[in-house]
């Protein structure tokens, strides 16, 4: 058994979201590029208010630009107030997954239920000091949960060790009830905690000045997915 509680030697392949936040705009094209050349698998796209967080990123101009210039998955998170205001347009613009935060959803059900009826996937957000039991009743219904590892609005933040708990905890829920629902992690993931991170039962990874403020982010991706595959090799 792993140093985080979970025990299947069988998982999926992780799949690495990179988040653009940490990339410069000033060449986003190469950026993307860069994340291809380097394996990824989506790419994560923070969108920030101003209001729900303390900062404010891109909108769904961004989303349309990146759209035509690749086919990986645009996995969208929107820390904004009243997402269901934005949620079409940024489905317009070419995302495929949106992700809300819970406590910016007071009607979450009907939040869920909006993002599906526009045909993409839906996530749901949680943040470190947010109870995972509120996730209990709607857990069901979506396609993702994202554990947040840091306090979402700035990039660059100290990664917090709770996610470890909290992942395998998710975990032991979504395989007890086999339910066809992935984890998510995101916040102060790096090369020296990423297989960590998988090991505790996590799906998708994002990180972002992990990978664009490294030397070459093109090889540490790489070297980041080679870290998650090696622990698949140890036995449990």
């Amino acid at each position: 058994m792993n140093p985080h509680g979970t025990n299947d030697s069988t998982r999926a392949r992780v799949k690495l979201s990179p988040s653009l936040l940490s990339s410069n705009f000033a060449r986003l094209e190469e950026s993307v590029r860069e994340m291809e050349n380097g394996g990824a698998d989506w790419l994560h796209l923070d969108v920030m208010d101003g209001h729900f967080v303390p900062n404010i990123t891109v909108g769904p101009l961004i989303v349309e630009a990146i759209r035509p210039i690749t086919k990986l998955t645009l996995d969208t998170h929107l820390m904004i107030e009243n997402p269901d205001s934005y949620i079409p347009q940024f489905v317009n613009a070419g995302a495929d997954i949106i992700t809300v935060h819970m406590e910016a959803c007071p009607h979450l059900n009907r939040t869920v239920s909006h993002i599906k009826s526009l045909g993409v996937k839906a996530g749901v957000a949680i943040n470190p000091a947010t109870p995972l039991g509120l996730l209990e009743e709607i857990l069901v219904d979506v396609d993702m949960v994202l554990l947040m590892s840091v306090n979402p609005g700035f990039g660059g933040q100290s990664f917090i060790p709770s996610l470890f708990r909290r992942a395998k905890t998710l975990r032991g829920w979504i395989d007890r009830e086999g339910l066809d629902c992935m984890i998510e992690a995101d916040g102060g993931i790096k090369l020296d905690n990423i297989a960590n991170v998988y090991e505790a039962g996590v799906d998708v990874i994002v990180s972002g000045s992990g990978v664009f403020e490294s030397n070459d982010p093109v090889k540490t991706l790489r070297e980041m997915r080679k870290r998650c595959d090696a622990t698949q090799l140890v036995e449990v």
